[in-house]
C-alpha cells in the first residue's frame, strides 16, 4: 500500500502544471478515500489524560470515559473543579491528519462544555492553539448534554496529541465532556538538520546541469531558529533558487539570468510568512512556470513574476537541502545552515526525504543527518492582559541576577517586577515604546532613583533576550547578547535580593506576549513544576504555549498600504497610496472625468481610479469639460512631428510610445467610455506609407493586445487607405495615401483612428526610410476619450417585484458597494446575496432609513442610516457601504458614516453561494425607481444590458435634471439625456458645460456692435454700413417690442471716458443709455413715456475707468429701478410720475454697445460721449433674455439680427469685479497706454494707442480725409500688381473647399459607405484638403 501511495503521489505531480497540488509521500489517502474516520472511539483509556478529574469510589469521571456517545462510568469526564486551568487531553499514538471534532456533555446530566479551543502537539509539549480566520479560534460548544455538536475544522490540522480547553460551561452544572475527532493516519519521511550537515540532491554523472522550463518543489519544515538555508542552487550563468529563513520569515530569492551590462537584471526576491520560529510544521509548495511563480505557505498563495526576459533555470550540479555547499565564495560561509526538521521534501517528482532515508542521498560530512526531529527544550509562557507569573529567588543575596527572552506586538508593557530585600528598594522592567527601561527605586534619605533603557523597535514579533545584572554600585542591561552595546550605571546602588519576581503586570501596565528561557538568580526557571503548583504561582497564563499571531501576514492592508499591529488588533496607514479606510480599500479619487464634472469640477489634470477599489491604481489625466462631451485625454512621450529614423539593421524605424498610465488603466477607461479617438499625422518626402491595398504595407502600427493594424487615420480596420483614399482625394488618384505617391515634395496623412477596440497606438513601425533623399516625420496625439457607460449605467424598476441576477458577489475579507437610487417608494430592497447562512443586504427601510446587514458567522449585523429629509423625493442619492475585517460602514449622500467595529475574535470571511440579486428577491418586497452606477469591489455590473432582457425592468433612467439641474447656473437650462443631461446656455450670455463661462470681447476705439430687436427683410449682418445708418426700415418688418421692465447685466473695463458702453433705441422717443461721463463715473439715463428731460443716476463714489473690471446690473420694473455696481449694495431710484401708472420702454428698435449709429434724434449730451467711442473690454452683456455680444461670437438663433464694425477679439476680461487696489497705468495690463501685447485665444494683439491722436471733435478733418484718400489710391495700386503676379506665378494651382454631405447614400465608394455607416468610425481630417485659386 505504500509503494503505490508513493507511485500515485509522483504520478500526480508529474501531471501538474501550474496548478495547487502539495503532495507529500505517504501520508493522506487517495482523493477517492474521505479523511473522515472516528479516531477517538477505539483508544485504550490509557491514551487519555486530564488535567484532574472528579474524585468518585470507582474512578467513574476518568478521562477515559470521554468518549462520544458512550455511557460508562459516570458517563464522560469531569474535573475536580470547574475553571479555566482544566484540559482533556487524547494521544492518539502516532500522528494523524485531523478534519473534524464533534463534543456532548457527560451523559444525563446538567454538565457540558458552551466553548472551547484545541490545542495540537507532535510530542504533548509545545502546544500550538488551532487558528481559524486569523484568530486563536474558540469552538461553540453543547447547549445540553446528549447533542452532539460537530465542527469541521476550516483547515485540517497534523497532529499526535490533542489538547481540549474548556473556556466556558453549563450555568447550570460544571465541566462536562465526552468527544470524537475524526481524520486519518499520516506518515512521513522526516530529516533532522543539526545546522551543519547539508542534504545534495545531484543530477547524475553524464547530466551535470539542468535546464528546467517547469518546476515543482515542495516541503515541509519546523525549525525554533529565525535564520537558516532551507534549499540552495546555482548555475554558472548566474542562474539561481535559494529559500531561507530571515527573522522568522521565509525568503525566496530567484534568478533567472542577468547580463554583464546591467541591461537584463533578473534577480527577484519576494518574502512571505511571520514567526515561523515557533516549531511547528509549515508547509511550503513553489511551482514555477516560466517566469511565472505561484508561492503558498500554510495554504496562503502569493503569485508574483520573475525579473527579466528569461524562462529556462539552469542549475550546474546539484541542488542542496539544509544549507549552502561550501564553495570558497564570501555568500557561502556568511550564511547560515537550516536547523530544525524537515519532511516530504519533493523536487520535481523526486521524493528526496525518501532518498535520503534509503541512503540514495550522501550527506555532506559535516554534522549528522537523522530521521527523526530533535525537539528544543525551551518551554515558553504566554501572558495575555489579565496574566502574572510569580517565582520564587534566592534571597538576601548581593547580586541581582534575572534573564529571559520575550517576544511581542505592543510596545507597551510590564515585563518583571522585584522588591528588594529589608525594604532597600524595586526594581522594575518595562517595554516603553518598544525600548526595555529599567527603573531602580532606592528607598532612603537623599537616594536618586536609577533609570537605563536599551534597545529599539523590540515590539516586532521577534525573540529578544534580555539580561540585567545589578550589584553594589553597578548596574548592566543587555539585549541581544550584544556586550558592545550593553548600558551601565556606577550611581549609588545597594543590592540585597528579595524572595519572589513577578513577570508580566496584572493589575498594572500589562504584557501580551510570550517569555521563554527565564532565569532568576542564575538559575532556569522550571515552568513546568510551577505549572503542577510546586514553586511560585500564576493566573492566567499557558506554559508550554505561545499564542502569538502575526496579524498583518497575510496583509490586510490594500493597496501598499503599511500595517501595524498591536497584541489584538491591527491597523493600516494609508498615507501616499491614493487610498482611505480602515484597510486602505477605497479610493479617494473619482472614477472618470464624467464624475468630476458632475461635482462641478472645471478642466483640468486629475486623478482618476478607473476601477475603484480594484487593483489598478490611480492615474492622472486631462479633463476637458469645456464641451457637451467630457474628454479624458491620456498622454504618452513622443514628440510631435517626430524626425523618423533608422534604428534597426533592418532599415526601418520602430517607435515605441509610453504612456503615462499601465495598459491595464487604460483598456480601463477605453472599455468604459463611449468613443475614443487618437490622431495620427504622417509627413513624408519619398517616404511611403501604406502601399496599395492588394500589397504588404511599408507600415503599420500596434494597438491594443500587441495587435498590428495596416491602416491609418481617417480609415477603419481592414481597409489599407489613408483618410484621402476613403474620400478619393488624395493627390495622385491612383494611390490611396498622399505619401504612397512617393512625391519629392513634403505631403501629408493625417486622420483619426476611433475604433477604440483597437486602441491606444503602442508601437509604430515605419518601413520606406532608407533610400536617398526619404524624409518623414510622425505625430501620434494623444488617447482622447469621452462618455463613461459606467457612471450612466442604469436600471428602471418598474414592478415590486422585478429583479436582476447576477454571478455570485465574491467580497470574503473585504467588499465594498455603491451605486446610486432615485424613487418615490417608501422602502424596497436594493440587492441581496445569501450564503448557508452568511448574508449581505442593502434596502431601504423606510422614506428616511437606509440599512446595510450582513452576517459572517458572528450573527446578524445592521448598520442603518437616517436621513432627516425623505430620501423617496425623486432625487439622487448615493449609497457607499464597505465591509472589511476590521469594520463595516454605511454612508448616503454626505449624512455622517455610520461605522460598526468587528469583533476581535469570530468569523471574518463572508461566504456566499446564490446569485446576486438586484431588486426582489425571496418574497420580499422589492425596490421601485432607478439604479444607477452599481459598482462592487471596483466592477461595474451592467444593468442596462441585463435590463434589456429581464421583464420588469427597463434599461436606463430618465430625470437627471432633478439632482444635476442645480449645476446649470446663470439661467442656463438643464435639459435631460438618456446617459445624463447638459446645460443649455443659448438663452444666457454665458457658455461652457455649466454656463459660467463669460464670453467677452475687446473693443478698439471706434468699434461697435448694434442688435436689431426686429428682424428685417435683409441679413442686417451682411448688409452695407449704409442700411444701417438709414433711420428707415422696411414697414412690414417693424414690430412692436414694448416692454414694461427689463433686466440688463454686463460685465466691461476700460480707461475711456466718456464713453458710450450700452445704448437701446426705440422707434418712439424712449431710450435707455449705460454711460462713463467725463469724470469717469458710471452713469444711467432713461427716457420713457415721452418725458421732456431723461432720468439721470449718477454713481460718483467710483471711478469706474480705472482699467479694472466692474459688473453693472440694472433691474426695472414700472417706476422702480434697482441698480448695482461691483460688489456695492444695490440701490433703488423711481423714475418720475408720468401720466401712466406704469412707464412702458415703447418700440424697442436696437441695442449698441461700444458706439451708438443712428442718424434720427439723439440726446446732445450722449452724442458728445458717441466719439471717438469706447475702447476696452465687454462681458457676458444680457438683455432680458437676450445676449447680443454672445451672438456676434458664437452662433445662435439671433445672430442674423447683430451686426459688427470691426474685428471683435474675444476676451473674458470682464469677468468678475475686482476688490484689490487699482493698477497703475504702467502695470495694468488693460491701460492703452501701456503698449502691451495681450494673447487672445492663442492670438496677439497690439493696443499701444496714443490717446492724444484719437479724435475728440464730431467732425472729421477735411486734410486728413484727403491725405488718406490718395493713400488707399496708392496702396490699391500696389495690391493689383502683386495680385497679377501672383496669378502669373501659381497658374497652375488652384483653390476650392468641399463640404460634401458625409452620408452613405452619397458616398462615393464602397469603403466611404462603410465609413458613414459605422459610428465607431471617424470622419474627421486634421486639416482641410486646399488649393490656391488666384
Amino acid at each position: 500500500m505504500v509503494v503505490v501511495l508513493r507511485a500515485g503521489c509522483r504520478a500526480a505531480l508529474f501531471l501538474w502544471i501550474f496548478s495547487n497540488i502539495s503532495c507529500r509521500a505517504r501520508t493522506a489517502p487517495p482523493a477517492s478515500q474521505k479523511c473522515d474516520e472516528p479516531l477517538v472511539s477505539g483508544l485504550l483509556a490509557s491514551s487519555f489524560s486530564s488535567s484532574s478529574s472528579m474524585s468518585s469510589p470507582s474512578n467513574s469521571y476518568a478521562p477515559g470515559f470521554a468518549k462520544l456517545n458512550k455511557r460508562g462510568g459516570g458517563g464522560g469526564w469531569c474535573p475536580s473543579v470547574s475553571d479555566h486551568y482544566q484540559w482533556l487531553q487524547v494521544d492518539f499514538g502516532n500522528r494523524k491528519q485531523i478534519s473534524s471534532i464533534a463534543t456532548q456533555g457527560r451523559y444525563s446530566s446538567s454538565d457540558w462544555v458552551t466553548q472551547y479551543r484545541m490545542l495540537y502537539s507532535d510530542t504533548g509539549r509545545n502546544w500550538k492553539p488551532y487558528h481559524q480566520d486569523g484568530n486563536v479560534w474558540a469552538f461553540p460548544g453543547n447547549i445540553n448534554s446528549d447533542t452532539v455538536v460537530r465542527h469541521e475544522l476550516q483547515h485540517p490540522v497534523i497532529a499526535r496529541y490533542v489538547r481540549i480547553l474548556p473556556l466556558d460551561w453549563s450555568a447550570e452544572g460544571q465541566i462536562g465532556l465526552r468527544i470524537e475527532i475524526f481524520g486519518c493516519p499520516y506518515w512521513a519521511d522526516v530529516i533532522n538538520f543539526d545546522g551543519h550537515v547539508v542534504l545534495p540532491y545531484r543530477f547524475g554523472h553524464k547530466k551535470k546541469t539542468l535546464k528546467t522550463l517547469k518546476d515543482v518543489i515542495a516541503l515541509k519544515f519546523k525549525t525554533s531558529e529565525s535564520e537558516g538555508i532551507i534549499f540552495h542552487g546555482e548555475g554558472q550563468q548566474g542562474d539561481y533558487i535559494t529559500l531561507e529563513l530571515k527573522k522568522a520569515m521565509l525568503v525566496l530569492n530567484l534568478n533567472l539570468g542577468s547580463n554583464q551590462y546591467g541591461s537584463i537584471y533578473g534577480h527577484t526576491s519576494v518574502t512571505t510568512g511571520s514567526l515561523l520560529d515557533d516549531h511547528h510544521w509549515h508547509s511550503v509548495v513553489i511551482e514555477r512556470h516560466g517566469r511565472n511563480i505561484n508561492l503558498t505557505l500554510d495554504r496562503h498563495m502569493q503569485h508574483f513574476r520573475i525579473n527579466g526576459e528569461f524562462d529556462y533555470l539552469d542549475l550546474d550540479y546539484e541542488i542542496t537541502f539544509g544549507g549552502m555547499p561550501f564553495s570558497g565564495k564570501p555568500s557561502s560561509n556568511s550564511r547560515k545552515n537550516f536547523k530544525g526538521c524537515m519532511e516530504s521534501i519533493i523536487y520535481n517528482t523526486i521524493n528526496i526525504t525518501d532518498m535520503a532515508r534509503r541512503r540514495k542521498l550522501a550527506p555532506s560530512n559535516v554534522g549528522n543527518l537523522s530521521f527523526s526531529c530533535v525537539e528544543p527544550h525551551t518551554v515558553p509562557v504566554f501572558f495575555n492582559a489579565t496574566s502574572f507569573l510569580e517565582v520564587p529567588g534566592r534571597p538576601n543575596q548581593d547580586i541581582f541576577s534575572v534573564s529571559f527572552q520575550f517576544r511581542t506586538w505592543n510596545p507597551n508593557g510590564r515585563l518583571l517586577s522585584s522588591n528588594f530585600a529589608e525594604g532597600l528598594g524595586t526594581v522594575e522592567i518595562d517595554l516603553i515604546e518598544g525600548k526595555v527601561s529599567i527603573h531602580i527605586n532606592i528607598t532612603g534619605v537623599k537616594r536618586i532613583p536609577i533609570d537605563i533603557s536599551s534597545g529599539s523597535g523590540l515590539n516586532d514579533g521577534q525573540w529578544h533576550e534580555v539580561r540585567f545584572l545589578a550589584k553594589e554600585n553597578f548596574a548592566m542591561l543587555t539585549i541581544d547578547g550584544d556586550e558592545a552595546s550593553s548600558v551601565r550605571s556606577n550611581s549609588p546602588l545597594k543590592v540585597l535580593t528579595g524572595d519572589k519576581y513577578s513577570f508580566g503586570g496584572f493589575l498594572q501596565l500589562s504584557f501580551q506576549g510570550c517569555m521563554q528561557l527565564i532565569h532568576v538568580d542564575d538559575q532556569l526557571v522550571d515552568l513546568h513544576a510551577v505549572e503542577q503548583g510546586k514553586p511560585g504561582s500564576f493566573a492566567n497564563v499557558s506554559i508550554d504555549m505561545c499564542a502569538i499571531i502575526d496579524r498583518c501576514v497575510p496583509n490586510h492592508c490594500e493597496h501598499g498600504g503599511k500595517c501595524t499591529q498591536t497584541w489584538d488588533s491591527f491597523d493600516c496607514t494609508c498615507d501616499g497610496t491614493g487610498y482611505s479606510g480602515a484597510t486602505c480599500h477605497n479610493s479617494i479619487f473619482e472614477l472618470s472625468c464624467e464624475a468630476y464634472k458632475h461635482l462641478g469640477k472645471a478642466t483640468g489634470s486629475y486623478w482618476i481610479d478607473p476601477d475603484g477599489s480594484g487593483a489598478l491604481g490611480p492615474l492622472k489625466v486631462y479633463c476637458n469639460m469645456t464641451e457637451d462631451k467630457v474628454w479624458t485625454t491620456v498622454t504618452h512621450d513622443l514628440q510631435e512631428r517626430f524626425p523618423v529614423v533608422s534604428n534597426r539593421p533592418e532599415k526601418h524605424a520602430f517607435l515605441q510610445l509610453n504612456y503615462s498610465a499601465t495598459v491595464d488603466q487604460i483598456l480601463a477607461i477605453t472599455s468604459s467610455s463611449e468613443y475614443c479617438e487618437q490622431f495620427v499625422s504622417y509627413s513624408c518626402k519619398m517616404s511611403r506609407l501604406l502601399n496599395t491595398p492588394e500589397s504588404n504595407p511599408y507600415s503599420w502600427w500596434i494597438g491594443k493586445g500587441n495587435e498590428k493594424h495596416n491602416y491609418w487615420g481617417g480609415s477603419g480596420p481592414g481597409i489599407q487607405k489613408c483618410a484621402c483614399g476613403i474620400e478619393r482625394n488624395c493627390t495622385d488618384s491612383k494611390y490611396y495615401c498622399n505619401c504612397d505617391a512617393d512625391y519629392k515634395q513634403w505631403k501629408k496623412d493625417a486622420g483619426f483612428l476611433s475604433y477604440k477596440d483597437h486602441l491606444p497606438v503602442s508601437q509604430v513601425m515605419i518601413g520606406d526610410i532608407d533610400r536617398p533623399g526619404s524624409e518623414a516625420k510622425l505625430t501620434v496625439g494623444p488617447l482622447r476619450c469621452h462618455g463613461d457607460h459606467n457612471y450612466w449605467n442604469a436600471a428602471s424598476f418598474t414592478t415590486s417585484t422585478s429583479y436582476l441576477h447576477f454571478s455570485t458577489f465574491q467580497g470574503e475579507t473585504s467588499a465594498d458597494i455603491s451605486f446610486y437610487f432615485k424613487t418615490s417608494a417608501p422602502d424596497g430592497v436594493f440587492l441581496e446575496n445569501l450564503g448557508n447562512s452568511d448574508f449581505i443586504k442593502l434596502e431601504l427601510k423606510s422614506a428616511t432609513d437606509v440599512s446595510f446587514s450582513f452576517d459572517v458567522g458572528n450573527g446578524p449585523v445592521e448598520i442603518i442610516v437616517r436621513s432627516s429629509n425623505p430620501l423617496n423625493d425623486d432625487q439622487w442619492h448615493r449609497v457607499t457601504a464597505e465591509r472589511n475585517v476590521k469594520q463595516a460602514s454605511l454612508q448616503v449622500d454626505q449624512l455622517p458614516k455610520e461605522i460598526r467595529k468587528a469583533p476581535t475574535e469570530g468569523h471574518t470571511r463572508l461566504e456566499l453561494y446564490s446569485q446576486l440579486y438586484v431588486g426582489a428577491a425571496g418574497g420580499q418586497k422589492g425596490f421601485l425607481g432607478c439604479i444607477r452606477s452599481l459598482r462592487m469591489n471596483g466592477v461595474t455590473l451592467d444593468l442596462e444590458e441585463r435590463a434589456k432582457v429581464t421583464p420588469g425592468v427597463k434599461p436606463g433612467c430618465s430625470g437627471h435634471c432633478t439632482s444635476f439641474g442645480m449645476f446649470c447656473k446663470n439661467g442656463g437650462k438643464c435639459v435631460e439625456k438618456y446617459n445624463g443631461y447638459s446645460c443649455d446656455c443659448s438663452k444666457t450670455a454665458y457658455d461652457g458645460p455649466y454656463c459660467i463661462k463669460d464670453v467677452g470681447a475687446f473693443f478698439e476705439e471706434g468699434m461697435w456692435l448694434r442688435y436689431n430687436f426686429s428682424s428685417v427683410g435683409t441679413n442686417v449682418k451682411d448688409s452695407g454700413s449704409r442700411t444701417l445708418l438709414s433711420s428707415k426700415e422696411p414697414e412690414n418688418a417693424v414690430f412692436d417690442v414694448s416692454v414694461n421692465k427689463e433686466e440688463l447685466s454686463f460685465s466691461f473695463s476700460t480707461t475711456r471716458a466718456p464713453c458710450v458702453l450700452l445704448y437701446i433705441s426705440s422707434y418712439s422717443q424712449d431710450y435707455m443709455a449705460v454711460l462713463v461721463n467725463p469724470s469717469g463715473n458710471l452713469q444711467i439715463r432713461y427716457n420713457l413715456g415721452g418725458s421732456k428731460e431723461p432720468f439721470n443716476i449718477n454713481l460718483d463714489h467710483r471711478n469706474v475707468s480705472n482699467g479694472q473690471p466692474h459688473s453693472v446690473n440694472i433691474t426695472r420694473k414700472g417706476k422702480e429701478i434697482v441698480l448695482q455696481l461691483d460688489h456695492y449694495p444695490p440701490a433703488s431710484y423711481s423714475l418720475p410720475a408720468t401720466s401712466g401708472s406704469s412707464p412702458t420702454f415703447s418700440s424697442l428698435k436696437s441695442l449698441f454697445l461700444g458706439k451708438v449709429i443712428e442718424l434720427g434724434k439723439i440726446d446732445q449730451e450722449i452724442r458728445k460721449y458717441n466719439t471717438p467711442g469706447f475702447s476696452g473690454c465687454l462681458s457676458r452683456v444680457q438683455f432680458n433674455q437676450i445676449a447680443p455680444l454672445k451672438a456676434a461670437l458664437r452662433t445662435t438663433n439671433i445672430s442674423s439680427r447683430v451686426h459688427t464694425e470691426g474685428e471683435l477679439v474675444e476676451s473674458n476680461c470682464g469677468a468678475n469685479p475686482q476688490t484689490i487696489q487699482p493698477m497703475s497705468s504702467a502695470t495694468d495690463p488693460w491701460h492703452l497706454d501701456s503698449g502691451a501685447d495681450h494673447p487672445h485665444d492663442g492670438q496677439v494683439v497690439g493696443h499701444g494707442i496714443n490717446r492724444n491722436s484719437a479724435i475728440t471733435g464730431a467732425g472729421v478733418n477735411r486734410n486728413s480725409a484727403i491725405i488718406g484718400g490718395v493713400i488707399a489710391v496708392v496702396i490699391f495700386t500696389i495690391l493689383c500688381t502683386l495680385v497679377f503676379l501672383i496669378r502669373y506665378m501659381f497658374r497652375h494651382k488652384g483653390t476650392y473647399h468641399t463640404n460634401e454631405a458625409k452620408g452613405a447614400e452619397s458616398a462615393e465608394s464602397a469603403d466611404a459607405a462603410i465609413m458613414n455607416n459605422d459610428p465607431n468610425f471617424t470622419e474627421t481630417i486634421d486639416e482641410s484638403k486646399k488649393e490656391w485659386l488666384i
